[in-house]
């Protein structure tokens, strides 16, 4: 009788294990961007995404001077963790706003890339988007692109 009640008990556990891993494994990984090269665009805001599970922001832009501009789709974190590591607001970037974008482009060479940098012309404000490189010393004192 006791047999039967561990393997029941063993049972559940292996059930509630992989219940509960069931949501990690549907998160798609960071592999699709070139973290080893960095993009520089100059151009506009056109929208912001400002949603879980990542926000995104639409940028038309350039990278070389002459380039018609296309609109490239940004991803980051979720608004949680950039409102509790780097300082972000629903409204610190909007449509509109002057920018200059570092990020880590596609692989397959879509337009499209995880930000890393994003400053704001006007007035040299910018917002990093990854929760290690915001806590790099002296980061406030590197002067904006």
């Amino acid at each position: 009788m006791q047999s039967a009640i561990k393997r029941t008990l063993t049972a559940a556990a292996v059930l509630a294990l992989a219940a509960a891993a069931w949501p990690v494994a549907a998160h798609h990984s960071t592999t699709m961007f070139d973290h080893a090269v960095t993009l520089t665009i100059n151009g506009t805001v056109k929208e912001v995404h400002w949603t879980n599970p990542h926000v995104a922001i639409f940028v038309e832009g350039v990278i070389k001077p002459g380039d018609a501009p296309t609109v490239w789709l940004l991803e980051m974190t979720s608004p949680g963790n950039l409102v509790r590591a780097g300082g972000w607001s629903r409204n610190a970037v909007k449509p509109g706003d002057k920018v200059t974008v570092d990020m880590s482009p596609m692989r397959d060479g879509s337009k499209g890339g995880a930000l890393k940098k994003i400053t704001i012309l006007d007035t040299g404000k910018f917002y990093t988007a990854n929760i290690r490189e915001q806590e790099r010393a002296n980061l406030e004192e590197e002067p904006a692109k």
